[in-house]
């Protein structure tokens, strides 16, 4: 006999199914559960977020950058963007925050200019949200 069973046996303990039945049950319910709202977090926070894409850039010269980008957002929600400029060194020349009303459609492009305070090398969209 094993040391387990000899201490069960003297103590008059006995293993039933039920009680590990019992348990993992509950295990799988718990495990379930945290699934589900995982699964709903992932999916509620998706569903208001906003994508961007940068289609293209125009420095015109050393006061102003064109940059022309796509947004795909929830339809029937403003949108506010983040644009900048940047010197060849990574330096911040330009910045710009746009609104856009609420519109039907769930992708838009649009084109911004930037004012700059030096010659900038790349425009691009920083960030967008729902505010």
């Amino acid at each position: 006999m094993t040391t387990q069973a000899v201490l069960d046996d003297r103590y008059g303990r006995t293993r039933s199914p039920r009680r590990r039945i019992v348990q993992w049950s509950i295990v799988g319910i718990v495990a379930l559960g945290l699934t589900v709202a995982l699964g709903w977090i992932t999916v509620s926070n998706t569903l208001g977020s906003v994508s961007t894409t940068d289609t293209g850039f125009t420095v015109a010269d050393a006061q102003r950058v064109t940059i022309s980008f796509q947004i795909s957002a929830p339809v029937g929600k403003p949108v506010a963007c983040a644009l900048e400029a940047q010197d060849e060194d990574h330096g911040t020349v330009g910045w710009r925050v746009v609104e856009y009303p609420a519109s039907q459609d769930h992708t838009q492009a649009f084109s911004e200019e930037i004012p700059t305070v030096a010659l900038a090398t790349t425009g691009f969209v920083n960030s967008c949200w729902v505010p």
